[in-house]
């Protein structure tokens, strides 16, 4: 495994940001940390790299222990924070310049790894503008560069895609799949569902604690026969009368659709199409599908939450 984090606890007075965290990811592994805001992701990425020491608990990069060896430990891993930390002042090439030399890389080595990272994030063509002067999206792309510079083995990705137009966060999750296919172990904090469905594997947090994780497929076989699609008007309508029937535990809205959780489907699909009709609701479509990381991840947080009153 290049990184191993075994049971990881930190607080802040008392505040408990990261409650027994426990995750392990492989070369060519892709691992998406999940979870509302305040849930600890940003927490736990900083203990994983070592910017915060844990309370309890240990962490690994490529073997070495991220508190008795940190060098050794740092000198295989590259972060990308939440916010961009580059040197607005500087240009693209001086950045990736300065953070190649405090990683140790050599001005050889740098002038023709500097040349294929910007090529490999698309900015050639813009060492010379200053980073400060650049879009988001390409603000992050340049932060991945100098997260590349020293060719490390562990890649942590805090939130990369945040606030970028859908293009670029489809341009830059080619980047990720290109760095797991070259070995490199890659965790990602992610809110959104369709980019953790990507990973390999899938780690749901909550107030500190990983709920769950696991593969996207072996996360939603849990709730498998167990959500149903409502297309009715009107909505809101719609979605008071579900939650009246006993077999619906929950229904929440996506797009124009309703997905009932449900803790068996026959019933449901019975008795609703009549008492939303007798309602004046007009049905469209009400069906069972295939459920998502989203149903997963909301059953999973009024589990936690009706465990904690």
């Amino acid at each position: 495994m290049l990184i191993e984090a075994n049971n990881l606890h930190k607080s802040f007075g008392d505040v408990r940001a990261v409650d027994g965290v426990s995750l392990h990811v492989a070369a060519c592994e892709a691992y998406g940390l999940v979870g509302p805001d305040g849930a600890g992701k940003t927490t736990t990425m900083r203990l994983l790299v070592g910017a915060f020491a844990c309370d309890e608990g240990e962490v690994r990069i490529a073997g070495h222990d991220i508190r008795t060896r940190p060098e050794d430990a740092r000198s295989n891993l590259g972060y990308l924070p939440q916010r961009f930390s580059l040197y607005s002042d500087l240009t693209v090439q001086e950045n990736l310049n300065f953070f190649g030399e405090v990683r140790g890389v050599t001005s050889a080595e740098l002038a023709q790894r500097g040349a294929e990272l910007l090529g490999f994030v698309g900015l050639k063509g813009f060492e010379q503008r200053l980073s400060g002067q650049l879009s988001g999206g390409m603000k992050q792309k340049l932060g991945l560069a100098c997260a590349l510079i020293h060719q490390p083995r562990v890649l942590l990705l805090d939130e990369p895609t945040g606030g970028v137009d859908p293009v670029t966060r489809q341009d830059f999750w080619q980047l990720i799949i290109r760095l797991l296919a070259d070995g490199v172990a890659v965790i990602v904090c992610t809110p959104y569902m369709d980019e953790a469905v990507r990973c390999n594997r899938v780690g749901f947090l909550s107030q500190g604690r990983l709920l769950t994780q696991g593969s996207p497929r072996e996360l939603t076989a849990r709730l498998e026969g167990r959500v149903l699609e409502l297309v009715a008007e009107p909505r809101v309508r719609a979605r008071q009368l579900s939650l009246d029937d006993p077999d619906v535990e929950d229904a929440q809205t996506f797009g124009n659709r309703l997905h009932l959780r449900v803790r068996a489907a026959a019933g449901p699909l019975e008795r609703l199409p009549g008492t939303l009709a007798a309602a004046g609701v007009q049905v469209t479509r009400l069906k069972p599908i295939a459920p998502n990381l989203e149903d997963v991840f909301i059953a999973l947080l009024e589990e936690a939450e009706a465990a904690h009153v």
